[in-house]
């Protein structure tokens, strides 16, 4: 068995597709020792190192989008939409508190230090405040204030965190890029028609979460609207920096293995699109690796 570090990428929603590509490598005789992951991937590999995977993945197949509403908490006081306190919050109810020493595997989390233009590695203290961090896209979830520093989203200084894994001592590094090329053959129109999955209300982690929600309903007040077309822009442009910038980090610093996911394969909000996501990162890790075989 084949022991390696897991470099998890940053692209939003289609970070779920990382899912898919841990489910190839768990079936296929590797052992992750190690993960080091930016924005999505600090998310998935998180929950994957936490032990929590199989639960996340039963109830992020049957997340909706009024679920993904009901989770936005508007910010009243800038710096971003949303406060990002009960998305983080619900993971937390479904994978419980954690400490990122005391998972089984090694893991860092990769943030960005907006003030002082550096990135931050999260490789200690609460796991869900170092996933926050990392997944603080800019102008969608407000930054988070730690040890005096505003951080960020670690896709804005390092999309592909492989630096991370230097010193592990494992066989090889597999690196998932979200910003891969565009594929025409992923039609956003088909999208529109795609079928809604069936959502089983009777599962026990479905019961769990939804109740959880129930409890979080938003207020009047936060009830109110945000024009998310000004965001959709302006995330354009950050996931047009974000791929050139993977490809200059995995040029200069290349891993053993990389598997690409398309940049078009879906939005970066489109969270409900989780069974498309995952096949997708399992089809490209397949399809990869037998390539090389």
């Amino acid at each position: 068995m084949k022991t390696i570090s897991l470099v998890l990428g940053s692209g939003g929603a289609r970070g779920l597709a990382h899912i898919g590509v841990i489910r190839y490598l768990e079936s296929n005789g590797y052992d992750i020792k190690s993960i080091s992951g930016s924005s999505a991937g600090a998310l998935i590999g998180g929950v994957y190192a936490a032990g929590k995977l199989d639960e996340f993945e039963e109830w992020v197949r049957a997340i909706t989008k009024l679920d993904m509403v009901r989770l936005l908490d508007i910010s009243w006081s800038g710096g971003g939409f949303f406060r990002g306190d009960k998305f983080i919050n619900t993971l937390i109810e479904l994978v419980g508190t954690q400490n990122i020493e005391d998972l089984p595997i090694r893991y860092t989390a990769v943030a960005s230090d907006i003030r002082n233009e550096k990135e931050v590695w999260l490789n200690s203290g609460d796991l869900f405040e170092a996933i926050r961090a990392s997944i603080s896209l800019p102008l969608f979830f407000t930054p988070l204030d730690r040890n005096g520093a505003k951080l960020i989203d670690g896709g804005v200084l390092n999309p592909v965190p492989i630096a991370p894994t230097f010193g592990d001592e494992t066989d090889l590094t597999i690196a998932v890029n979200l910003g891969g090329k565009f594929d025409p053959s992923l039609n956003p129109q088909k999208n529109k028609k795609r079928k809604i999955p069936k959502v089983d209300d009777s599962s026990p982690v479905r019961l769990k979460l939804a109740n959880y929600i129930k409890r979080m309903q938003l207020s009047r007040a936060n009830k109110g609207e945000v024009d998310m077309g000004m965001y959709d822009v302006a995330n354009q442009a950050f996931e047009s920096m974000q791929g050139s910038l993977a490809n200059q980090k995995l040029a200069a610093y290349p891993p053993d293995h990389t598997i690409e996911i398309p940049r078009n394969a879906c939005r970066t909000l489109e969270v409900d699109r989780a069974d498309e996501m995952i096949e997708l990162g399992l089809s490209r890790a397949t399809q990869y690796f037998d390539s090389i075989r």
